[in-house]
């Protein structure tokens, strides 16, 4: 009989943030902070305006949030526990070091926002978790990183199992954190809520 196997496997890491918190987190606490932080931030806003980005992001004005604010320290220790599960599925050999928090920074989207396909240079593990996700807001779209590489391959029929689909879109809930390779091509469609979709993301880097 023949044999078939999966090679070249892409992991996903999908867990509820407080299972490994020491001090569980208050996601609607959480929510206000970001809302607050999004208000006072006026490099962020300007930011967000001059590059046409739909919302609120503090990936280019404050993205060391840990370090300024409390609640923030206490997802990361959190996170940095996810981390490093993540990692021991992985295989990953950190010879005798572990992966640390290079950036670390709030997503706004309001309805119609939106944010492009991209990856994460510079880091190993990246991930998302979710502060408020309205009914029928936008799942994370995952793209299978051999798509450039398919030339002229048929489209998958929409029977195919998940891991041989060419995107693949996860619908997390409040409290979830998402972890994938940086290397991973990913999106946020456009938010069809009419309420914003709020996220904390990160990037954990071999330091």
């Amino acid at each position: 009989m023949a044999e078939i196997s999966s090679l070249f496997v892409t992991r996903l890491y999908r867990a509820e943030v407080n299972e490994l918190a020491k001090k569980p987190i208050d996601f609607e606490e959480l929510a206000a902070s970001c809302m607050a932080i999004a208000e006072d931030d006026e490099a962020g806003q300007d930011w967000c305006e001059k590059n046409g980005y739909p919302g609120y992001t503090s990936y280019a004005s404050l993205n060391d949030l840990p370090w300024r604010f409390p609640l923030f320290g206490d997802l990361e220790k959190a996170l940095d526990k996810h981390v490093a599960a993540f990692c021991k599925d992985l295989g990953f050999d950190l010879q005798g070091r572990k992966l640390k928090c290079g950036s670390f920074w709030v997503n706004i989207l309001p309805e119609g926002g939106m944010h492009a396909s991209h990856i994460h240079p510079h880091s190993v593990i990246s991930g998302t978790t979710y502060v408020s996700m309205p009914k029928g807001t936008s799942a994370l779209k995952l793209e299978d990183p051999r798509l450039p590489m398919m030339m002229n391959a048929p489209i998958r029929t929409k029977k195919a199992p998940q891991e041989l689909q060419s995107f693949v879109y996860v619908k997390p809930v409040v409290g979830e954190v998402l972890l994938w390779e940086s290397w991973l091509r990913h999106e946020v469609p456009m938010n069809m809520a009419e309420e914003e979709r709020i996220s904390v993301s990160f990037n954990y880097e071999w330091a």
